[in-house]
């Protein structure tokens, strides 16, 4: 948690009387409102929120809206790089800008286990407040249910967010055409080995860091500077190669990638190759292709640099046939890309 404020916020429930969750926590009586009075609405408080209605009330700019929601279940809850609220709010965020929409809200469900510590809940929450702030986005609305103890690990989180779209252009598949470059925003699979390094407890002289991280900031730029987007995606689950797969299928367009023009950092290739994973199926939290007019591409490029400076130009989309994707491998061969067959790496968001 690096900013220093929150470092100073201590846990407003009083830890020595209750310092884990109960059933009660979650009974709709009065723990229930201490908890989400003083725990939730104290870390996330806002002129919406603090009304206590059934309902949040916003106003909506007279524009189109992008809605997305998501479960978050991942294992362990703290990570190199995040934790479980940090990754619930950057994957809504991220959900949203591949939409090419400005985040504004979210609202946060949370299943807790009997037993949980209120500590972690307090320090999960307010990595969720920290990434939210940094985004300009507020946390409007909630629930909270507890389980028994053993019929979830500590903590399940479901977001739901809304964004606003405020440009003209329409970022899908469909817009995709022949000759349109591919662009990779930084290096690939580090949030997929900092989870499996930390599950495992793997041995390893420097720490691998998760690469979560909300996008919206260089979406916006490159919006902003008139870059014509004709897709967007972030590579969760499954990776590089299953998003460049399913957009391809999609758009049913061939798309040629240059493995030599995708960043990996050393320590993941070389866990990846321990562990017999392709790094292009590796799942990132912090990173997605954006497919442009080859026109805006150096632009693009630049603008995405300055965000990442493994950032690249990695392929381009040369023909209408067939609908796949062409790896030109370091070697100088070809291969086909398919997407993530079966999980390699379960309970990473």
């Amino acid at each position: 948690m690096d900013d220093p404020f929150l470092k100073n916020l201590s846990c407003p429930i009083s830890i020595e009387k209750y310092p884990n969750i109960t059933l009660a926590h979650g009974g709709g009586g009065r723990m229930s409102d201490t908890l989400i009075r003083e725990l939730f609405h104290s870390a996330f408080a806002n002129e919406v929120i603090l009304k206590h209605c059934d309902s949040a009330v916003v106003t909506l700019p007279r524009k189109n809206i992008a809605m997305t929601t998501d479960s978050y279940v991942v294992s362990p809850l703290f990570f190199p790089g995040g934790d479980i609220g940090k990754i619930a709010v950057h994957g809504t965020i991220n959900d949203l800008a591949m939409s090419g929409a400005r985040p504004l809200y979210i609202s946060a469900a949370f299943i807790l286990e009997e037993g949980f510590p209120i500590e972690k809940l307090w320090k999960i929450v307010l990595s969720m407040k920290q990434a939210a702030d940094e985004s300009e986005v507020q946390i409007i609305a909630g629930d909270t249910k507890v389980v028994d103890k053993g019929k979830c690990d500590g903590v399940f989180i479901t977001t739901t967010g809304v964004g606003v779209i405020e440009h003209n252009l329409d970022i899908s598949p469909k817009s995709i055409a022949v000759g349109d470059t591919i662009l990779l925003s930084g290096d690939i699979g580090r949030h997929g080995i900092a989870i499996i390094s930390a599950r495992e407890e793997l041995d390893m002289s420097s720490t691998i860091e998760s690469d979560s991280a909300p996008l919206w900031a260089a979406v916006c730029e490159m919006l902003q500077a008139g870059i014509n987007i004709h897709c967007l995606r972030d590579l969760t689950r499954g990776g590089l190669a299953s998003a460049l797969v399913e957009i391809a299928e999609t758009s049913k367009l061939h798309f040629n990638v240059k493995e030599r023009e995708i960043q990996v950092h050393e320590k993941v290739r070389g866990v990846s190759e321990f562990l017999g994973f392709d790094p292009l199926h590796i799942a990132n939290e912090g990173r997605f292709i954006a497919i442009v007019a080859p026109k805006d591409s150096n632009k693009a490029l630049e603008i995405l640099r300055a965000y990442n400076a493994a950032a690249n130009t990695i392929g381009h989309i040369d023909k209408k046939s067939p609908r796949r994707v062409t790896l030109e491998t370091v070697v100088g061969t070809r291969r086909i890309v398919d997407m993530l067959s079966g999980e390699q790496l379960p309970r990473i968001c």
